[in-house]
């Protein structure tokens, strides 16, 4: 996990919740708003300073609301450093309001050079040493695509190859969702304040947000508990967090002790996946793995991993209801297809899951396949299918079909998707992506959590199969689905950093989780 990500709170809020936020400081606590702003103002001014000690030009880009005023102290402060200072301006300064006039005014005392936007000579901006830029464009208040000028600045940031500070979030990405609202800036470093907004960490953020710094502005923690007080709307997970599910063996355990994962996949050509699923529940600690597969596999996965047992269903004598029988969990999906043999392997699962009550852990053809009963269902008896014994683990595309939507419609809104997803289905769902989601379902309140571990080295095939064997091998221990999913994924994430610290991103393969996955599920306890 990169090292300023340990430094942000759990606690994830909307931007009205953190507008509230905001307001419960001022009018509960006396907390002036332009003494906020100065204080956020000294915070990002020092982090810029912090992180480009050689800068010797300040140029803000400010707005009309309190990001702008927020840019407007920047730069006061920037001057009183000695810095050569300068405000390219896309709104007038004598048209702002409430504390962003009064930060413009404070500006304008200490002498800070103002440029219209409209006057803006980008070539003579080339003359100047280390420069930094500074956003403080929009702010959390941004609902629809950015527009005319604004849009006009956040391409020139864009372009000017300088290094960027964005106050807050960087202009164009939403704080809700973690999308590009049609163009956004790309910034080294994000200063965010009161409270972390839930669209930094997931989505498209990533390729916006850098380095994401986060400070409370001093603000009281009654602001954060009091009744009043909003409730965060997700909580954010990582490897830390997880620790704790991890509990130590008993000494006189025996592998009947640790649980019995089936993995059922692999049709023709695609053993593959069904091969890391299997390997992936062994090393996150299930006591015995099993594997329903196609006989032509067995050599390849006995090769790759003797400890697994195999039965391939062409196999004389094939007993699959007898192995179903004995698991303690099922992991459904990789590499399983979407044929007739799929389509029987997914009936006995749902059947043995209805019939016995084991968790079946759902995953890729397999998601495909529930869609499918789920119109059947309707179509023959009018209802879905809904049940609480059972994980879901789709990516976008599948989680698309799920809910019978588009893949853009999922990523414009993943909080508001995951939470579909878990109450159309039950259980207990995953969004993968950036910032992947949990939502859960107890006592009738979902709870949402957004996983922080992982890295683009992981987008390529074979993770996923990876991720459904650790979930499966944690539930088959005795973890509750909840945690079962949420530590499966920080584990998952946090061997892909691993892996990508020793030995960068590209060219990472799914199988180089395996020694890492090990090692996380074995904390120094």
């Amino acid at each position: 996990m990169t090292g300023y990500l340990t430094k942000l709170p759990r606690d994830l809020y909307s931007a009205e919740q953190v507008r509230l936020l905001d307001k419960i400081a001022i009018e509960q606590f006396d907390m002036p708003g332009f003494t906020l702003m100065q204080t956020a103002a000294s915070i990002a001014f020092n982090k810029l300073m912090e992180k480009w000690p050689q800068t010797r030009h300040v140029q803000v880009f400010a707005g009309s609301g309190n990001n702008a005023g927020d840019g407007y102290l920047l730069a006061s402060l920037a001057k009183e450093a000695g810095l050569s200072t300068e405000v390219i301006t896309l709104s007038d300064p004598g048209k702002l309001r409430g504390d962003a006039r009064l930060a413009a005014e404070w500006a304008s005392k200490h002498h800070v050079v103002m440029t219209p936007f409209s006057d803006f000579d980008s070539e003579h901006e080339k003359d100047h040493a280390h420069p930094v830029v500074v956003d403080a464009l929009l702010g959390t208040g941004l609902d629809r695509e950015v527009a005319g000028d604004y849009a006009k600045a956040i391409e020139f940031i864009n372009a000017a190859d300088r290094p960027v500070l964005a106050i807050d979030i960087p202009s164009g990405l939403s704080a809700d969702t973690g999308a590009c609202l049609g163009v956004a800036v790309i910034a080294d470093v994000t200063v965010t304040f009161i409270g972390l907004k839930q669209g930094l960490l997931t989505n498209q953020a990533g390729d916006y947000v850098g380095e994401l710094i986060y400070h409370d502005l001093d603000v009281p923690d009654r602001v954060f508990t009091g009744d009043s007080s909003p409730q965060p709307v997700a909580q954010r997970i990582d490897i830390n967090s997880i620790s704790t599910m991890l509990a130590p063996r008993a000494i006189a355990s025996h592998k009947g002790s640790h649980g019995h994962v089936l993995v059922v996949g692999g049709d023709s050509s695609f053993g593959g996946a069904v091969i890391m699923a299997a390997e992936a529940a062994l090393r996150s600690g299930a006591g015995l793995v099993s594997v329903i597969t196609r006989s032509c596999h067995r050599p390849a996965l006995l090769a790759r991993r003797p400890e697994v047992m195999v039965l391939g269903t062409e196999d004389e004598n094939a007993n699959v209801d007898d192995l179903f029988a004995r698991a303690t969990t099922i992991v459904i999906g990789p590499g399983l297809g979407r044929g007739n043999w799929a389509r029987g392997l997914m009936q006995k699962a749902l059947s043995t899951q209805v019939s016995a009550g084991k968790p079946l852990i759902i995953d890729a053809d397999a998601l495909h396949l529930l869609a499918e009963k789920r119109e059947q269902g309707a179509a023959e008896k009018g209802t879905g299918i809904k049940r609480d014994n059972w994980i879901l683990t789709p990516h976008p595309g599948e989680a698309a079909v799920l809910l019978n939507m588009s893949t853009s419609e999922i990523q414009e809104d993943r909080f508001r998707a995951v939470r579909e997803l878990n109450h159309i289905w039950g259980g207990v769902c995953l969004l993968k992506g950036s910032g992947s989601l949990v939502c859960a379902n107890e006592n009738s309140r979902q709870d949402v959590f957004l996983c922080s571990e992982g890295n683009a080295g992981m987008a390529t095939g074979g993770m996923g199969d990876v991720l459904s064997g650790v979930v499966g091998g944690l539930v088959a221990q005795g973890n509750s689905l909840e945690n079962s999913l949420c530590a499966g994924i920080c584990i998952h994430g946090e061997a892909a950093d691993l892996s990508m610290q020793k030995d960068g991103q590209r060219g990472m393969a799914a199988t180089d989780l395996m020694p890492y996955i090990r090692q996380l599920v074995n904390p120094a306890w």
